[in-house]
């Protein structure tokens, strides 16, 4: 059954750093990463002969306290191979068992592949905390972005956030990788029109040459214009370029801040539409507001804790 849009905890997702699970030297740096999330990979980064050894080394992970351990803030997701490949099944009862922030299902063509991992979730009684990421990789992915997002509002729904396999779609589609990616645009922008309509958070791909800052300054600012909330990452030198490209501006926080205290004054209260500076202001876009302050509070604790950056 479909239900009004879910209230979903604001968390900052501006850098997400893919990890390959049983890459012992790349886990123990990440308690000095800047990162707002990782994603322990399972999937793309390991080579089917090192699967079960990638496993047994997330579980060690989560198992001696070094998951917990982590900079406050910093999400932890788990990226599993897909359950019709001969490792999913056991990525998704080791994912389960690990209880990370998140497990984040790759090549997600349809809203089928969601249930069935939240019905395989639901069968080990899986805490309700635990969230689903989507990886919208494939062209059948991109055509059904909607119908995939639209999960986000079922019952039970775990679905939190959609990430984007620009790298897939390439190499699916034939299109070429150019700057500026004006032949994945349109595909990008499918994928964060259904993100907004049914309330989730969206991640841009992988910029590929972690040598070229200057590239992937760009493609930051290009991904944040369109409106994505951050992107995913394969070194830790891009993550100081994304959590500023994908920071707060002043100006708007300053701004939305204008209209939560606009609203809160007394001779305001209980109304739907304001006049500020010369504009009407609905309540709405105090909703609005509310979040990304919230979202600005989170990110400035968690820079807080953090002086890598």
């Amino acid at each position: 059954m479909e239900h009004s849009l879910p209230s979903r905890p604001v968390r900052p997702r501006r850098s997400a750093l893919y990890l390959p699970a049983g890459n012992a030297r790349a886990l123990a740096k990440l308690p000095n990463l800047g990162c707002d999330s990782v994603i322990l990979d399972l999937e793309d980064s390991v080579a089917p002969e090192a699967k079960d050894e990638a496993r047994e080394s997330l579980r060690s992970f989560f198992a001696d306290g070094r998951a917990t351990a982590l900079p406050a803030g910093m999400e932890r997701i788990i990226r599993i191979n897909s359950l019709s490949s001969p490792w999913g099944a056991e990525d998704l009862l080791a994912a389960r068992g690990c209880r990370p922030d998140a497990i984040l299902i790759p090549k997600v063509d349809a809203p089928d592949d969601i249930a069935a991992v939240e019905e395989a979730l639901e069968q080990t009684d899986a805490p309700a905390a635990l969230r689903l990421w989507a990886m919208i990789e494939t062209p059948r992915g991109v055509m059904n972005a909607g119908q995939i997002a639209r999960m986000g509002r079922t019952d039970g729904a775990r679905l939190d956030c959609l990430v984007t396999g620009a790298n897939d779609l390439i190499k699916e589609t034939g299109v070429a990788a150019m700057q500026g990616r004006p032949w994945l645009s349109s595909w990008l922008m499918q994928i964060i029109l259904a993100a907004r309509a049914y309330g989730l958070d969206a991640l841009d791909g992988v910029y590929n040459d972690f040598r070229d800052e200057t590239g992937l300054i760009a493609e930051c600012t290009e991904g944040q214009a369109m409106g994505f909330d951050g992107k995913t990452l394969i070194h830790p030198s891009q993550i100081a370029v994304a959590n500023r490209a994908f920071g707060i501006n002043p100006e708007r926080l300053a701004e939305v801040e204008a209209i939560a205290a606009a609203f809160a004054k007394p001779e305001n209260a209980g109304r739907g539409v304001i006049s500020l500076d010369g504009r009407m202001v609905e309540r709405l876009h105090l909703e609005m507001a509310q979040r990304l302050m919230d979202k600005a509070a989170r990110i400035a604790a968690r820079e807080q804790g953090d002086h890598t950056q």
